[in-house]
């Protein structure tokens, strides 16, 4: 089935979806995203979605393409056009086109680009990478200093998860003056003597809406937690580590550079956590 995608205001199929080729967001990565995951044919922290949306767009002094009600009818609608159960809908703002190249802004009558597309992901739940965890290899972060902006700078992490790939991994965690920033697409935990520690937010890393969920609701399930600094060896001695992400929820880590965890399978921690957000993101889903 052809898929059908938004583009400026109109529904059509992904074989006519247009933009410019003087759209900033091609020409120099002048764009934020967001990832929303569908369950049950709902979507999952939507409103955390828009409101770091919204956050990335005042960031960078870029217009909103639309009001937040537009917008959760455009994810609802393209929900049921492609009838997805479980999946994800990409969203992208670009600074638009005003018709040619220039490192300097566009004026303010250019309008935003806005595109947004669904990505029917059957079994997303019940992922079986999270039944088995996940394991990651660590490598430099040499990514630029707002990284707390969901832009469309994506090149290094693509090629960390390319770097991960090629030594038999699933995935890479950065680490940046010893210490763990976060994974490629995801923010990054371990666990020791029942105590959960991930790094602090800062312009460091992204503000991650799963993580700020997980993080309440294991404070709600009385789990310690600490931010803070950590190295990649501190986290190789620990009990068990974990991501969280809005597509991967909460994903056990198995292995660090080698290093196994525990007993090497998904610690009760984060197999606790994953079960909670689902339950109660199901239950709060639009």
């Amino acid at each position: 089935m052809t898929r059908t995608v938004y583009v400026n205001g109109e529904y059509l199929p992904e074989t006519e979806a247009k933009v410019s080729i003087f759209d900033r967001g091609f020409l120099m990565a002048d764009a934020v995203y967001e990832v929303t995951s569908v369950l049950n044919g709902k979507l999952i922290d939507f409103d955390g979605h828009a409101v770091r949306l919204k956050r990335s767009l005042d960031a960078l002094d870029m217009a909103e393409p639309c009001s937040k009600e537009e917008l959760l009818e455009i994810h609802r609608k393209l929900v049921t056009l492609n009838e997805i159960e479980e999946g994800m809908i990409y969203l992208q703002v670009t600074r638009g086109s005003d018709g040619d190249r220039d490192f300097v802004f566009p004026s303010d009558e250019t309008k935003p680009t806005i595109v947004l597309f669904t990505q029917n992901k059957p079994g997303l739940a019940d992922s079986p990478a999270a039944k088995k965890g996940i394991r990651v290899i660590s490598i430099d972060d040499v990514r630029w200093g707002r990284r707390d902006i969901k832009t469309t700078q994506l090149l290094y992490p693509s090629l960390g998860k390319m770097m991960a790939k090629k030594a038999g991994a699933d995935d890479a965690w950065m680490v940046e003056d010893g210490h763990v920033t976060e994974g490629t697409s995801n923010n990054a935990y371990f666990v020791k003597d029942g105590k959960i520690v991930t790094r602090p937010l800062s312009s460091d890393i992204l503000h991650g809406i799963t993580r700020k969920a997980v993080l309440r609701m294991a404070a709600e399930a009385q789990m310690a937690v600490e931010e803070r600094l950590f190295t990649i060896e501190e986290a190789q001695q620990a009990d068990e580590a974990f991501v969280t992400s809005a597509s991967t929820f909460v994903m056990p880590v198995v292995e660090i550079d080698g290093q196994i965890l525990g007993d090497g399978t998904p610690g009760p921690i984060a197999r606790r956590l994953r079960e909670i957000y689902l339950d109660e993101s199901l239950k709060a889903a639009v």
